[in-house]
């Protein structure tokens, strides 16, 4: 949906769209086509790995940590993995990849605040980030680090991630983000089950329900 150019909400109100339709017709066209497993409704990461390790799923969309372990568990796949940009919608058009992480914070009533705020900066330094990289896939939060030689040796997709990351699509920002994940979720989930006609019409409803806190989700 932000690949098409839109937004889901902005503060309190809804802004899905037309681009929003665009990306529902994408995702029922896909969950009815050939390239879609059965399972595609139930799949989850690790999951997702298997399959791909396995030889049986030749394409995988999903986070960078299938390198390090297909090069630790299946070698000779290993060595013909190859990347590509995260996948658009508009011809010409480059997507905006889905954005996530991990977060750390400190706990506002904790009795040992610089001991956790020195254990964040420890785990986000640029060495730390660049082991968990290297041996875990997770791509490193410091730019810094993107062109660090001995990075980009064992992590020869770098440049690309960076690239993706300076344009990626971050999750709708609002106070009621998770009634407003639940609200998507219900209207894409199964993916096979999605209602394209009026699709746009009767998730600005739920949304606003959401946003306004009128709706159990």
């Amino acid at each position: 949906m932000r690949s098409a150019g839109g937004t889901v909400v902005n503060g309190t109100n809804v802004t899905l769209g037309q681009p929003g339709q665009e990306a529902a017709n994408v995702m029922s066209q896909l969950a009815h086509s050939p390239a879609a497993d059965p399972s595609l409704a139930s799949q989850h990461e690790d999951e997702n790995r298997l399959a791909f390790e396995s030889g049986s799923a030749y394409f995988e969309v999903n986070y960078p940590f299938i390198y390090p372990s297909a090069k630790a568990d299946v070698p000779k796949i290993f060595k013909n993995i190859a990347w590509a940009p995260y996948p658009g919608i508009s011809a010409g058009q480059p997507a905006k990849a889905p954005i996530g992480g991990i977060n750390w914070g400190v706990g506002a009533y904790t009795k040992h605040s610089r001991q956790a705020f020195a254990a964040a900066a420890c785990m986000r330094n640029a060495e730390n980030e660049k082991e968990a990289a290297i041996k875990g896939g997770l791509p490193p939060t410091l730019a810094s680090l993107y062109t660090d030689p001995a990075l980009i040796k064992a992590y020869p997709f770098a440049a690309l991630i960076k690239k993706q990351l300076d344009s990626a699509a971050v999750r709708p920002p609002t106070p009621a983000y998770a009634d407003v994940s639940l609200a998507i979720a219900k209207a894409v989930s199964p993916p096979t089950h999605i209602k394209v006609n009026g699709f746009v019409n009767t998730l600005r409803g739920t949304l606003g329900d959401a946003l306004n806190s009128r709706a159990l989700l």
